[in-house]
């Protein structure tokens, strides 16, 4: 418990005379399944090696779908510790990241921590999931968290809140066009990068066959034939893109078990309304995506008009 802070009940704390109700950890069910060596490098970050060390509260980044959060989820059952994610959102405001006065019937008012300030107040581990997505008003009311100070001020409830010190951070960030810059001062503080790709094919297909192990092969083979070539070209397919491709194949198979759909055909449909029909032709939106960030070829003829057809700098070979 974070110095100062006294146990009311289960879940609630008082701390200064302000008594917060605590929020709900989550259930954290999966397993981490696939390279071992992002989870130790997570696990590294919270390590405290000497009485003068502090935890980082590392950044995790890459595409959505490919198991950030639940990383974070293996490095908390790895530590067996409770985890508390808060989904950060472009309004989230820094009453939300803290403490909420709440309106009772009785017209009083009661505060309600967040999961971030629960985890806080309990040693326990929290996620800021798709942190860039958030204001730079709401990181700024997390700096003194971030940092050696290890603590946070709530205006509302007008309390200083101190870090228990077993508790430990981190913040998962899209690698996409719809989020925020992060400050500088904030990215300081958030270190280090700790960069996911995706998974290898092994991986793909047990993650998938841990979530639906009732999925036939062929449809399992299928679903990660699919995704590694989309890999393999750069295209943002995730496994969880994987995971509801197959779900609604299989939904669409168990309809009319008198006249099923041949699992081709199932699958051919999912992937169409699941990923959209441009999923039909990866090498072509490969090709387009790439015309997109600018590696486009001369036109066609023009490449000839400068170069021979055997010179190594046409653009053709």
């Amino acid at each position: 418990m974070a110095p100062g802070a006294q146990p009311a009940s289960s879940r609630v704390i008082t701390i200064d005379g302000i008594t917060l109700h605590l929020a709900q950890p989550m259930s954290m069910g999966q397993e981490w399944i696939g390279n071992r060596e992002i989870l130790k490098q997570l696990l590294a970050c919270w390590l405290v090696i000497d009485e003068r060390d502090l935890p980082l509260s590392p950044r995790i980044t890459g595409q959505p779908g490919i198991g950030k959060t639940t990383l974070a989820m293996a490095g908390a059952r790895e530590r067996k510790q409770e985890l508390y994610v808060f989904q950060c959102t472009a309004d989230t405001r820094p009453e939300d990241l803290l403490i909420t006065p709440v309106l009772a019937e009785s017209g009083t008012i009661s505060y309600h921590a967040s999961p971030l300030i629960t985890a806080v107040l309990t040693g326990s581990i929290c996620v800021l999931d798709e942190g860039n997505r958030m204001n730079e008003k709401s990181w700024a009311s997390l700096a003194p968290l971030l940092d050696h100070r290890r603590c946070v001020e709530s205006i509302i409830a007008g309390i200083l809140i101190k870090a228990h010190e077993d508790f430990r951070c981190c913040v998962t960030m899209n690698e996409d066009a719809s989020t925020y810059e992060v400050p500088d001062y904030i990215l300081s503080r958030l270190q280090p990068t700790l960069g996911m790709g995706f998974p290898a094919r092994e991986d793909e297909l047990a993650i998938l066959q841990y979530h639906l192990p009732f999925a036939p092969a062929e449809m399992l083979a299928l679903t990660v034939e699919f995704l590694q070539e989309a890999h393999q070209l750069s295209l943002e397919y995730s496994v969880r893109d994987g995971i509801h491709l197959l779900q609604y194949a299989l939904k669409r198979r168990a309809q009319d078990p008198t006249h099923p759909l041949s699992v081709d055909a199932a699958w051919r449909e999912s992937l169409i309304k699941v990923l959209g029909e441009e999923a039909l032709d990866l090498p072509m939106q490969s090709r387009r995506r790439k015309r997109a960030l600018g590696d486009q070829a001369l036109p066609q003829g023009l490449g000839d008009f400068f170069f021979g057809s055997d010179d190594p700098l046409h653009p053709g070979r």
